[in-house]
């Protein structure tokens, strides 16, 4: 599993749903680079059983992500079509019909191939040509929280099984927008409120002497 931060993400042009119902052709994320951060989460499959879970826990803290100028993108390697479908089928009905944050459409699998984040890889034979696909082919449940430069400062990767949390990914929000304000860092269970402490070895001691 490949690590993206502290380097740029990679770049794509994609189908995506946005608004709950829109069609757009070449979404990418460089739409929001010096605008706002982007919190980017890959998951398996439409019409699932934890996918929906995670996808209106977002939903759900949408508002508190857009206040700190955070743009939520998800991406799986289903169609648009599968997409708008799952955006129009009532949440009793196994659908996540309200959702308003784009999902992005995978079909050929690249954005997920070059986020690391493909349940498995393809196999080549002795002459480089493509024989078969060993393993699912889905995206883990990755997350990358991409910064107004571009640059990948968090990520997390879950196996399928697995869902995330969201808090965690608005505790990371608020941490990186913390350190990027006051040049101070966040240690182990930081939220806002709360101490952070100087990248120094005096600011170290100072920060465990008072906790």
């Amino acid at each position: 599993m490949g690590v993206l931060v502290g380097k740029k993400a990679p770049l794509f042009e994609a189908d995506a749903v946005i608004n709950g119902g829109e069609f757009v052709e070449k979404f990418s994320l460089e739409q929001f680079i010096g605008k706002k951060h982007v919190v980017f989460f890959f998951y398996p499959l439409d019409f699932t059983f934890v996918c929906p879970t995670e996808i209106l826990a977002f939903q759900k803290k949408l508002a508190e992500f857009e206040k700190r100028d955070v743009a939520i993108v998800g991406c799986s390697i289903d169609s648009k079509f599968s997409h708008w479908a799952w955006l129009n089928t009532e949440l009793k009905d196994g659908g996540i019909k309200g959702v308003k944050f784009p999902l992005v459409s995978d079909l050929d699998k690249t954005i997920s191939e070059n986020f690391d984040v493909l349940a498995g890889e393809y196999d080549y034979d002795e002459e480089d040509d493509l024989s078969t696909f060993e393993g699912a082919a889905v995206a883990y449940r990755g997350l990358f929280l991409i910064d107004k430069q571009g640059v990948v400062r968090h990520q997390v990767v879950n196996d399928l099984p697995l869902g995330r949390s969201v808090e965690e990914a608005l505790r990371m929000v608020d941490a990186l927008q913390y350190f990027e304000e006051h040049g101070e860092v966040c240690p182990a269970d930081w939220h806002p409120g709360e101490d952070a402490m100087e990248a120094t070895a005096e600011g170290v001691a100072s920060y465990l002497a008072s906790h």
